[in-house]
């Protein structure tokens, strides 16, 4: 009897179990610092002008970049190197350069940062090359970081006799830690007594959840603290000792909060033919047809030869054919739809490639059955 009632609840667990990728999964909480960022914490960009040198044969033709060849003359004349006036170089192994760098917030001098160099001349390839010293400026015009390093080309290359092979792309780079900070960049955390976080996408009903998760973890020690100002800004009153400060954001971005449901979007690509949509996406049910319409051009070319000496010339004449054809397209049924699957499933059925799904998806928002958003990119 012990043994036929193990066999029982076996059977149960395993019968459970596989019915667990059929049961409703709870929503995924995401954690505030992945919703929101604290207003006036943010990046700069920096960039400068610099020289790769050290490149086997692949870099600028300084006949068509006369830059680079003012760039190499000034260099040489700081490094006390002085050319006679109308020296022309011919220098194969030097390329002009732009670097860019993100300057993170909290950056301190000394600190470390990549940066990405890339080609502005007609160099082949920056593979094997090095950066020299280059000063890396941000928008007011001050030099924030020095930039240094060799470059790591992803790609690779060869030609020879007039033929080429080339895998990725060779006239970008990157240096790992290039850049050296000089100078910092001051960022308040917050002004007076609060703090202010901006949610990365509008939801009027997901600033609610952040402010009552917030309040609820902080309703022991500090009270109620935070309030939405709209859809977007949140208010919070922080510490205004910075150790206190730190300390209360770190336990604030932290919080587990389940954000509302996205409106209903549907991206298109129309120049890759790329459709992207989300899962509040439904369809009405509606009625569609689709056909392609060829028109294709020829051209041909007829010679025209006159009878021997009948004093006549030879003439050429063109002859168009235009061909025009339509497929069929046969009216066909799309059920209605209330979740993604069963969207993608009816799109499917109507045999459409990517770019005639585009003008479909079109038709069904202009006729209303397309519960949803259609943005063109």
């Amino acid at each position: 009897m012990a043994m036929n009632i193990g066999k029982t609840l076996r059977g149960v667990a395993i019968v459970a179990a596989s019915l667990l990728p059929f049961l409703p999964q709870p929503a995924q909480a995401e954690r505030i610092k992945d919703l929101a960022s604290v207003q006036g914490v943010r990046n700069n960009q920096l960039v400068g002008y610099g020289l790769v040198v050290g490149l086997d044969g692949s870099g600028d033709q300084t006949t068509q970049t006369p830059f680079t060849v003012q760039s190499i003359i000034n260099m040489l004349s700081q490094l006390g190197v002085t050319l006679p006036p109308g020296q022309s170089l011919q220098l194969r192994n030097v390329a002009a350069v732009m670097v860019t760098a993100v300057l993170p917030p909290f950056a301190k001098p000394g600190q470390q940062i990549d940066i990405t160099v890339s080609s502005m001349g007609n160099a082949k390839s920056l593979r094997g090359g090095t950066l020299v010293m280059t000063p890396l400026k941000g928008a007011d015009g001050n030099v924030y970081a020095m930039a240094q390093g060799n470059v790591v080309v992803g790609g690779a290359g060869a030609s020879a006799g007039g033929s080429s092979a080339q895998i990725n792309h060779l006239s970008a780079g990157r240096v790992a830690g290039g850049a050296t900070v000089e100078r910092s960049v001051p960022t308040p955390v917050g002004q007076g007594p609060f703090v202010h976080y901006e949610l990365n996408t509008s939801d009027f009903g997901t600033a609610q959840r952040i402010v009552d998760a917030i309040n609820r973890e902080m309703a022991r020690d500090f009270g109620p603290v935070a309030q939405a100002l709209d859809g977007r800004m949140i208010q919070v009153r922080a510490p205004e000792d910075p150790n206190a400060r730190v300390a209360f954001m770190g336990r604030v971005e932290n919080l587990d909060v389940q954000p509302m449901k996205l409106p209903a979007k549907v991206i298109v690509n129309a120049r890759t033919g790329s459709v992207v949509m989300n899962q509040s996406v439904n369809v009405d049910a509606c009625a569609v047809a689709h056909g392609n319409l060829n028109v294709v051009i020829g051209n041909q070319a007829n010679v025209s030869q006159p009878n021997a000496l009948s004093g006549g010339q030879t003439t050429v004449t063109n002859q168009a054919d235009i061909q025009i054809k339509q497929d069929a397209g046969a009216l066909q049924s799309v059920k209605a739809s209330a979740n993604l699957a069963d969207v993608v499933k009816a799109l499917n059925a109507l045999g459409a490639n990517p770019q005639d799904l585009l003008a479909i998806l079109q038709a069904m928002k202009a006729a209303g059955a397309l519960r949803a958003e259609l943005e063109v990119i």
